[in-house]
């Protein structure tokens, strides 16, 4: 509902199934250019069945009753502009859920999330679409062309800029060799091109937006060696000179954030470079020696790598 990069808007204007969130009617625009990311004591607890239920349902479902369970607790980091945070941590630790906070799919409930200084419940939702950028690890296309899908993004966007967007996210040369090129009908979820063709076009999206903030939730889960390769490539194009939050189970994959944050029950519970973390001999350290103990050490992603 709040960024035009993934389907969130049109889907939930279809479903209607999340709590619609106010706008202050003397909201601010976020100031363009470099900007920051702040959660500062942020508590989190997803809505109830009664807060998110269907009216045409209410009359014969059984909604469950008693308190939302909280998951997030006393969350408090800082990105500043430019910089690269990731988010690491087991299944279920919180990670996604504080990513969806950033483009106010959902408001916390205690604490604040701030974009340049600006708490997001006083910002346009507009503002919001305009600054902050989504991929997922899953990435919605729609029955519709190429040019139609990454269009969606700035409708404006000329030929020349969506072809360039697509060299960035190093599948120019797949449309290139398509008989229909740019008008070429993806299928429905884009069931059309491969997991990894996918997540270049979400990424070619991304660029022709050109977001200040990207938020990538697992945008490699799920690829082939070959796949990843080239997603990897279109990140380091997509992410220089953004704020980014990254969100990755393959830790090889965000080693060189400037940040890593450990999440684990829905808290920070360690924080620090890759080196330091390694150091540490904690969580991250458990979670990094347990993903590469069937390779070799020699290997590039080998924790002595």
């Amino acid at each position: 509902m709040v960024t035009a990069l993934v389907s969130f808007e049109r889907l939930f204007e279809v479903l209607d199934i999340v709590p619609m969130l106010e706008e202050d009617p003397d909201a601010l625009d976020i100031p363009r250019g470099g900007v920051s990311i702040e959660l500062e004591g942020v508590d989190f607890s997803y809505p109830s069945a009664e807060e998110v239920s269907l009216a045409s349902l209410e009359s014969v479902a059984v909604l469950e009753s008693g308190q939302a369970t909280q998951v997030l607790h006393d969350v408090s980091f800082r990105v500043e502009p430019g910089q690269m945070v990731a988010l690491v941590g087991p299944s279920g630790a919180g990670k996604t859920t504080i990513s969806s906070l950033v483009p106010r799919l959902y408001d916390v409930t205690a604490g604040s999330l701030k974009l340049n200084g600006i708490d997001v419940r006083h910002v346009t939702m507009q503002s919001i679409r305009d600054v902050v950028g989504v991929v997922t690890q899953d990435p919605y296309l729609f029955h519709d062309t190429l040019r139609a899908n990454l269009m969606y993004a700035r409708p404006e966007a000329s030929e020349a800029e969506v072809l360039a967007a697509l060299d960035h996210a190093q599948i120019g040369h797949l449309v290139a060799e398509l008989p229909d090129g740019l008008d070429t009908v993806v299928g429905e979820r884009g069931y059309r091109l491969s997991g990894g063709e996918k997540q270049r076009v979400a990424l070619a999206r991304l660029m022709l937006k050109a977001p200040d903030v990207v938020v990538l939730d697992e945008a490699t889960a799920h690829l082939d060696s070959e796949s990843e390769a080239a997603v990897q490539r279109a990140l380091r194009e997509t992410l220089s000179g953004r704020t980014s939050l990254v969100i990755a189970h393959r830790l090889s994959t965000v080693r060189e954030a400037d940040e890593l944050l450990v999440i684990d029950d829905g808290r920070i519970v360690e924080r620090g470079t890759h080196a330091d973390l390694l150091a540490h001999n904690g969580l991250y350290a458990e979670l990094y020696h347990t993903q590469f103990a069937d390779q070799e050490v020699s290997g590039p992603d080998s924790p002595t790598a």
